[in-house]
């Protein structure tokens, strides 16, 4: 297994109030510590201006390199060194995805800021540059065909956005309905040669543990099965669970153990082991660094005990609406 962070990463601060904040970090590094799991850490270099510029237009960038302080948006600000920290972080995602695909064992980039809100020419939603977006592009060559899954709350607008046109990146997202950025129906599926290759699952306030259940078993596995890629990635937000105070899903920690263990199985069965995970959201301190630390533990298969498990969804609350999407998606895939 490889951990990538680096304490620079530490040093990201929005505003002092702000929910992305370095506390985030240090307390997933302190749990990891605690269960012995702070092993095979390393350092992160720093992006290259062309492995960048594979994704990025070169106006956004040049608009980054010279903003000084200013917003981007509301909730997204830049200081003079935000884009040296957030070149750290591409590279640090990089990196994970190269050890993930030599080794053929897991990787996490335990990064800050986080990406996958930031598109080709544009930056929103704590983010700058799109880590796992760049990472994918670097591995293309080599996995040929890479599947990301975002299990974050809030959709990857960006991540989509990128690879929108797109078939050799197969992009699967869960989130939650009518909050930010806004984006994520299920009839946004590509466009040209990428028509199919974005799965947008969607759930309403409430939806937990049973309901994320069905569409992982229904849809998620199903369509890395069909697709066959190389390498998986996954976007790690913590933020769909109950106790995270910026969405209202109720996925538990055990909901999450779930999803990552089918996902670190599928890429052990099919991916050869190739597998990197990206942090993104998750604004809850103890639930974050719980679930963070129970995916390191699976890297060595470690069963570490879980404390936030409360099932607030018994009854699949979202059966209805995943079972339409299914239908939708059948146009596309052998559901």
């Amino acid at each position: 297994m490889t951990i990538i962070f680096s304490e620079k990463y530490i040093e990201h601060v929005q505003t002092p109030d702000h929910p992305e904040s370095p506390k985030r970090l240090i307390a997933i590094r302190d749990t990891l510590r605690s269960f012995n799991l702070w092993e095979n850490v390393l350092e992160p270099r720093y992006a290259r201006d062309d492995e960048i510029e594979s994704i990025y237009a070169k106006e956004y960038l040049e608009l980054l390199s010279t903003a000084g302080e200013c917003m981007l948006t509301l909730d997204t600000v830049m200081h003079p060194e935000t884009l040296e920290i957030a070149k750290l972080a591409v590279g640090g995602a990089i990196m994970a995805g190269e050890k993930a695909w030599e080794e053929g064992k897991p990787a996490i980039a335990l990064v800050r800021p986080p990406g996958h809100h930031s598109g080709p020419a544009y930056g929103m939603g704590f983010c700058y540059l799109n880590n796992i977006a760049i990472a994918a592009e670097q591995m293309i060559q080599r996995a040929k065909k890479i599947a990301i899954v975002d299990i974050d709350v809030h959709h990857g607008n960006g991540t989509q956005d990128i690879f929108y046109d797109r078939c050799d990146v197969l992009y699967v997202s869960t989130h939650q309905k009518h909050i930010f950025p806004g984006t994520g129906h299920i009839k946004e599926t590509g466009e040209r040669e990428g028509k199919g290759y974005t799965v947008n699952i969607p759930m309403e306030s409430g939806a937990g543990d049973e309901s994320f259940k069905y569409a992982h078993e229904k849809i998620v596995l199903p369509l890395l099965e069909e697709y066959k890629p190389g390498m998986l990635m996954v976007s790690i937000g913590v933020d769909a669970h109950y106790r995270d105070p910026l969405a209202s899903l109720a996925l538990s920690s055990n909901g999450y153990a779930r999803e990552i263990k089918d996902l670190i199985a599928f890429a052990r069965r099919e991916c050869s082991g190739r597998i990197a995970f990206y942090l993104e959201g998750g604004y809850d301190l103890e639930a974050l660094s719980e679930v963070v630390a129970y995916t390191v533990g699976l890297f060595t298969g470690n069963d570490l005990p879980l404390k936030y498990t409360d099932i607030r969804d018994v009854n699949c609350i979202e059966k209805t609406s995943i079972e339409n999407i299914i239908n939708f998606q059948k146009s596309y895939w052998k559901l």
